[in-house]
């Protein structure tokens, strides 16, 4: 059995990779090219690890996940931008070329939806769960137990725990900023809500994919560029 531990480095590579060239200063990579960087080396590293994932789908059919994903994604929009407003100012942000735009669209649309939800829904959700049952049963070492134990992929589809929601919303939370964060809890449960409803991550990443192309569409129509 391949254990948690193992599963790691398929899992989070994607994900540093992607936090490691974004935190590159547009100095040295100007924001084009670091754009475009991480649509060509993101992709490869999911390639690479694919292997290694759990199974997108569940025992719901697919296109309802799809659908439901779709008007959560339009939800969390919303969330986010009332979250948001209150600790971003217009006059702090200026608008994007357009070729910088695009390629953060496709970065933001495409890439980003399937590793994060990856990582947060299929890893870090599912390793929470299994810490935790791990704690609740009495193990004396029970993050040991959940790492070289165990296998996120032993997990059946629907299981949670109050305990892996909300770790799971704060490993998220951790990977934006702080303005983000009041926003990213929300969106953080609003997902891990949908993963438990839906018992896939299709709808966790039809969604996330749903509100940042919306959000992106939102910002270059209306020059609320404070808002990305």
């Amino acid at each position: 059995m391949i254990t948690n531990r193992q599963l790691l480095l398929p899992y989070a590579l994607p994900y540093l990779a992607y936090v490691g060239i974004a935190s590159i200063p547009a100095e040295i990579l100007a924001p084009h090219v670091n754009y475009l960087c991480r649509l060509v080396i993101v992709p490869l590293l999911l390639v690479w690890a694919w292997r290694w994932y759990c199974p997108l789908t569940g025992p719901k059919p697919v296109w309802g996940s799809i659908a439901i994903g779709a008007v959560a994604g339009l939800a969390g929009l919303l969330l986010w931008l009332a979250l948001l407003a209150p600790f971003v100012h217009p006059e702090e942000a200026s608008p994007w070329t357009v070729q910088s735009f695009l390629l953060r669209l496709l970065s933001a649309g495409l890439v980003v939806p399937l590793f994060e939800e990856l990582m947060m829904r299929g890893f870090a959700f599912r390793l929470a769960l299994q810490w935790d049952q791990a704690r609740q049963a009495g193990q004396a070492t029970p993050l040991h137990v959940a790492l070289d134990q165990r296998c996120i992929d032993e997990v059946p589809p629907g299981s949670w725990s109050w305990m892996a929601i909300a770790l799971s919303t704060l490993a998220f939370t951790a990977g934006h900023t702080m303005p983000e964060w009041p926003a990213a809890v929300a969106y953080g449960l609003l997902m891990a809500w949908l993963l438990i409803r839906r018992q896939d991550l299709i709808a966790c990443i039809t969604a996330h994919a749903i509100t940042n192309i919306s959000l992106a569409l939102f910002v270059y129509a209306t020059d609320s560029w404070h808002f990305w």
